[in-house]
């Protein structure tokens, strides 16, 4: 179903079904705002049992789509009867769409996806098309066994699977205490230019900052750090200590190669939980970072629009804590 718009001289009211998502749907697409990502393809693929990226990812395709123009499509780890269910390791229908994808948006942890979904993964992956990576998505691909065993963060074949061999980091550790000490986010003094840290003047998350190896550096370009905070509020101290000196990169670019060689670009935050993505700041990385990787970067502005699109009070993270019952079409844009 087409997305229909009642224009006026003064106000715009929109309302959206996104154009190929019905009832049945898995999936929802987010379509037909204007703005310079109009004609640009992001897909936005959620999945993971602790960081509520089945809230944070409609939310970050609706600012994209709305705000900006982009078409997004959210696919979602869900059961047989259509709900949305973190802990399905499984199954992510609606992967195809990767397939007339500009951008990838990856937030998924674990997953252990059969070969008919996993190859859309692959083809573009194997395209060198551009990535952006969120917290978890450091350990995306837990497969072990298959023809994508190689995208499995053990992967034997693929050292590091597709966390280091595309977003540059696969898991180390918890650097900061979880739950504990929440993040944050400094913008490197060498990358205070760069236009994906434009606009972004306070970052803070409750996630904690994870451990990033140091050869990290060697292949990519850091934007921004995890102070790691005592507490879990933003007016928090930081920590006293080697936690903080130095500190571990919190987001970083790079590029990896597709399988004939074409380069890919790579935007990295191991910031992302869904409660994360209520700081301004994270958002307007995050639309930035959009914006970069699709080759826009001359259109982002001195601070672009990233204010929240409906109701948005996501869920803390935490194992087991999703809430049960949800369809992705209870996530269409009204």
């Amino acid at each position: 179903m087409r997305a229909v718009h009642f224009a006026m001289t003064t106000m715009c009211f929109c309302f959206l079904l996104a154009d190929t998502t019905s009832a049945a749907d898995p999936w929802v697409v987010y379509d037909g705002f204007a703005g310079p990502g109009n004609g640009k393809h992001v897909v936005l693929v959620s999945g993971d049992e602790e960081y509520r990226s089945e809230e944070a990812l409609p939310q970050l395709g609706k600012i994209l789509a709305k705000r900006h123009g982009f078409k997004c499509t959210v696919v979602f780890a869900v059961d047989g009867d259509g709900t949305i269910n973190p802990d399905n390791r499984r199954n992510i229908p609606g992967l195809e769409a990767l397939r007339s994808a500009d951008l990838m948006i990856i937030a998924t942890r674990f997953r252990e996806l059969p070969d008919e979904q996993m190859q859309f993964v692959a083809e573009y992956v194997d395209a060198g098309k551009p990535v952006i990576g969120m917290r978890a998505a450091v350990v995306a691909f837990a497969n072990k066994h298959g023809k994508y065993e190689r995208f499995g963060f053990r992967s034997k074949t693929w050292k590091g699977g597709f966390g280091l061999r595309v977003l540059g980091q696969t898991w180390m550790g918890h650097h900061g205490r979880h739950g504990r000490e929440s993040t944050r986010g400094l913008i490197a003094s060498s990358a205070k230019d760069h236009p994906i840290v434009r606009g972004c003047d306070d970052i803070w998350g409750p996630t904690d900052v994870y451990t990033v190896r140091k050869s990290l550096v060697e292949d990519s370009k850091v934007l921004a750090f995890g102070q790691v905070l005592a507490g879990m509020k933003p007016t928090d101290k930081p920590v006293v200590g080697q936690k903080n000196d130095p500190m571990m990169p919190m987001a970083w670019v790079r590029t990896y190669r597709g399988a004939k060689g074409q380069t890919g670009r790579v935007f990295t935050t191991t910031m992302g939980a869904a409660t994360d993505l209520e700081s301004e700041g994270l958002r307007r990385m995050l639309v930035n970072a959009t914006f970069w990787s699709v080759g826009l970067e001359a259109r982002i502005p001195a601070k672009a629009n990233v204010d929240l699109v409906g109701r948005y009070k996501p869920l803390p993270f935490g194992f087991k804590k999703f809430k049960k019952g949800v369809k992705p079409l209870d996530h269409v844009l009204k």
